[in-house]
């Protein structure tokens, strides 16, 4: 309460304060017939009895007329409350506060929606009354949460580690590879400036300025489609040390995530386990595994590989070719037929990737098309590695390693969502699983043309010291020092250890990724200058923060966050600018034929 004129806040009085003289300030949550109101700020509510005496006639009904939501002041005496009539839901329960004197400050007009959090409202309407919601439990307490994590990691770092807290700009210019950039426009005909999708240059730039040991709570931009984990703008804890090697920043992470992890979610145990892409891709079909759950991928090419099925012979006649299987638990009991085919269907339109199914029968023996063309020996052997259990399913998939493995992954997150919208327990929702997936490939066949190679992370990831001289004679068998951080099945950080030699930097831009190199001419200028051995690190705020508090979405975690499409539904973001506003820049709008005559009209 320092610097305000209250005595106290509406969640702090207790028993120990009856008798004390107070003033409260807040929002009416709730009044009931004149005869009491309950006056809610951030940090909980008191209830206030209204004065029935024709002394205070005056403070009745200014109270018993203030609408809710109205901010008002209350000057009373604390009392406790009648015997029977405490409330040990409430902190404040076992008191009181008669009001003696009050005042509006500012009345409220009629509310698009009631401020409370299991009332149901449709998220543009939550973003349009930002301000509104705001004054929600739900996202008070996340948005202090996320002001305590990061004030705990400052400690940690700056304090404790000597970091660099660094404000690197956000003008810069377009970065080759990586998402999409948001352009400026400038004064100068033709030139833009591009908002940084992250300070990697900076932070790069500045081991070679000698700085050692540098952070940031950075602001990232993305000009790409919003997903329920994505945002335009986005903030990331940014971070970047010399002389250091990958089980440096692994230890520095799990120390800092250690040090300000909310003493309310439990402890996290160090170090975190790790595992190598290849790993994750082979039992969890993504590099970025949900290990609250079982369910894994079993590899059965061996099992069935003398069976005379012929889409089984056809799939391991292919030099990447793998026969394998996930089991899903009593999911003849908790999936319909109609579960069973969407997932079927699922696997055919997103991956075009057939999928068989086995049910293990009470009797312990199998129902599936493929069973006929086992032996007793070949089924009992599929039971055994599989696990396989009375009233489990499994679901079969044959081809491409990596097409088979992204698909059964899939179906193994979207089976474990149907089981527990069914009633089986499978993942704690209490529980945070956090895994290290090192030993990326540093490149991958670009998506639209598979004979060209673009960055797995970025340009800038140094390869795996095993593999450099791979670099030079088939790019694409070598791994990377690039490592991602998975919590409970999402990416929550990642990073690398970077190229620091000139010749090797302009070698991956120009030879491999065919990228003009000139782009980048100030970043490789850099390293010729006694560059450092560095590395480092970005941990994704929004999301860490949104799994840690259970949100749905990041916007759950973000003060004002962007819709799904982008926009700003409160300030109407982004708006047109007329022609004279921007002539400086050199631009003028070209308007779709529809548009100009909508705007005739």
């Amino acid at each position: 309460n320092s610097f305000v004129t209250r005595t106290n806040t509406c969640g702090e009085l207790r028993a120990a304060h009856v008798g004390q003289k107070v003033t409260l300030y807040g929002w009416v949550q709730y009044q009931r017939q004149g005869l009491f109101l309950v006056l809610r700020d951030f940090q909980g509510l008191t209830q206030v009895i209204i004065p029935q005496d024709e002394a205070h006639s005056h403070v009745k009904e200014l109270l018993s007329s203030a609408p809710v939501e109205s901010v008002v002041r209350v000057t009373g005496t604390v009392s406790p409350r009648p015997l029977g009539q405490e409330n040990p839901k409430m902190p404040t329960g076992d008191i009181e506060v008669k009001a003696e004197s009050a005042e509006i400050l500012n009345s409220c007009k009629k509310l698009p929606f009631e401020i409370k959090d299991f009332t149901k409202k449709s998220e543009a309407l939550r973003m349009q009354y930002r301000y509104l919601d705001l004054r929600s439990s739900r996202l008070q307490s996340a948005l202090r949460l996320r002001s305590r994590l990061v004030m705990r990691m400052r400690e940690y770092l700056c304090n404790l580690h000597g970091f660099v807290d660094v404000e690197t700009p956000t003008l810069f210019k377009r970065t080759p590879g990586g998402a999409k950039e948001f352009l400026v426009p400038s004064r100068e005909a033709g030139k833009f400036y591009s908002l940084p999708q992250s300070p990697q240059q900076f932070k790069q730039l500045l081991m070679v300025g000698g700085l050692d040991r540098y952070f940031q709570v950075a602001r990232c931009y993305r000009d790409e489609g919003s997903r329920p984990d994505r945002q335009p703008e986005f903030t990331q804890i940014d971070i970047e040390m010399s002389f250091v090697d990958q089980a440096g920043i692994q230890r520095l992470i799990e120390g800092l995530l250690q040090h300000s992890w909310p003493e309310e979610r439990g402890s996290i145990v160090t170090p975190f386990p790790s595992m190598t892409y290849e790993e994750a891709l082979a039992e969890y079909g993504t590099d970025k595994p949900d290990t609250r759950f079982g369910m894994k991928i079993v590899d059965i090419s061996d099992v069935l590989r003398g069976s005379n099925i012929h889409f089984v012979q056809n799939a391991l006649s292919y030099p990447h070719g793998s026969i394998r299987a996930i089991c899903i638990p009593q999911g003849v009991r908790y999936l319909t037929n109609k579960d069973l085919e969407s997932l079927k269907e699922s696997a055919k339109s997103q991956f075009n990737q057939e999928i068989m199914e086995i049910i293990c029968r009470p009797d312990g023996s199998l129902k599936s098309l493929l069973t006929k063309f086992l032996c007793e020996k070949e089924q009992s052997e599929l039971i055994q590695a599989l696990n396989m259990q009375e009233g489990d399913v499994v679901l079969l998939a044959a081809g491409e390693h990596k097409q088979v493995c992204s698909a059964l992954g899939a179906l193994r997150l979207l089976s474990a969502n149907l089981l527990e919208a069914a009633g089986l327990a499978l993942r704690d929702p209490t529980a945070f699983h956090f895994l290290w997936v090192v030993d990326f490939p540093l490149f991958l066949p670009k998506a639209e043309n598979p004979t060209e190679l673009e960055s797995a992370h970025h340009p800038f990831t140094a390869p795996h010291p095993s593999d450099a001289s791979l670099l030079y004679s088939d790019p694409t068998k070598v791994r990377s020092q690039h490592y991602d951080l998975v919590l409970n099945g999402n990416e929550v950080g990642g990073g690398s250890i970077r190229i620091h030699s000139a010749e090797q930097q302009r070698f991956v831009l120009e030879k491999v990724l065919k990228e003009d190199s000139e782009v980048l001419s100030h970043l490789i200028e850099a390293l010729e200058f006694g560059a450092p051995p560095h590395g480092g690190i970005a941990l994704g705020l929004d999301r860490l923060i949104s799994l840690i508090v259970d949100a749905p979405s990041i916007r759950d975690v973000i003060a004002f966050p962007k819709s799904f499409r982008g926009r700003d539904l409160m300030g109407n973001a982004p708006d047109y600018v007329t022609p004279e506003e921007l002539e400086p820049y050199h631009i003028q709008v070209s308007w779709p034929l529809e548009e100009k005559e909508a705007k005739k009209n």
